[in-house]
């Protein structure tokens, strides 16, 4: 196994609420500033920016993962994120028939700018994306499956837009093997409250909306490789638990 630094939940300027410069390229260029091996997109309801982005990442010697953050119908977060960008785009395309659709009003919510491979605006989301869809939390595993990619509950230890703040507790039923938390000072105390999490990696990512904010290479996941697909495969094995 290999030690890779990561940070697998990252908005570009196509989340409204991220600063217009979370374009795709100054993303990869501070990421690869920072000497991060893994970086994942994972803009609101959206995977419009991941052409571009992992077309760039060749150019920084750095794995980039497409991905989502979808927000379900309980107003749940979750990191979804995939095996290829076809994979991408066409979860892309079904949680678009999913979300409510309203238009974006830029002076109150934010641009939504669609970038190409050399860092140039070719679009706007005209409807805005932080809205909820009609996909249910527990939906999301089966959806992963079918279009080959992975769910991680986002930032669990929030008071908002998380599954522990949202719905109360860890549904017994669930399938996920790996949760996001923001503050990883705060996992013995939700491993006591929510034996669920016994099953599963915990790790911690920056949900940067700023430049600024992506983080410094101080996590670090285990893989075979950095192939997409041996990152994914060990994000979403259950845990040797050492706390």
């Amino acid at each position: 196994m290999n030690s890779f630094s990561y940070d697998l939940h990252i908005h570009s300027c196509l989340s409204p609420c991220a600063d217009d410069d979370m374009t795709p390229g100054n993303i990869l260029g501070m990421a690869a500033l920072k000497e991060l091996d893994i970086v994942a997109l994972t803009d609101h309801n959206s995977c419009k920016n991941c052409p571009a982005f992992i077309k760039m990442a060749r150019e920084f010697n750095i794995t980039a993962i497409p991905g989502m953050e979808l927000c379900t119908s309980e107003e749940v977060h979750v990191i979804c994120l995939f095996r290829t960008l076809e994979d991408a785009m066409a979860f892309d395309q079904y949680v678009d028939a999913h979300i409510i659709h309203i238009p974006n009003n830029e002076s109150i919510f934010g641009k939504q700018e669609i970038y190409d491979e050399n860092d140039e605006i070719t679009g706007k989301e005209p409807d805005l994306l932080i809205n909820a869809t009609d996909i249910s939390f527990t939906e999301v595993h089966d959806l992963m499956n079918r279009f080959n990619g992975i769910m991680i509950p986002a930032h669990i230890d929030k008071n908002s837009n998380s599954l522990i703040s949202n719905l109360g507790f860890i549904p017994p039923d669930s399938h996920f093997k790996c949760a996001e938390l923001k503050n990883m000072s705060v996992l013995k105390r939700l491993l006591h409250s929510n034996p669920y999490l016994e099953t599963c990696k915990t790790i911690t990512n920056s949900d940067a909306h700023m430049l600024g904010d992506i983080n410094e290479p101080v996590n670090f996941l285990h893989s075979e490789s950095r192939e997409i697909g041996d990152i994914l495969d060990a994000l979403n094995t259950s845990p040797v638990r050492n706390v």
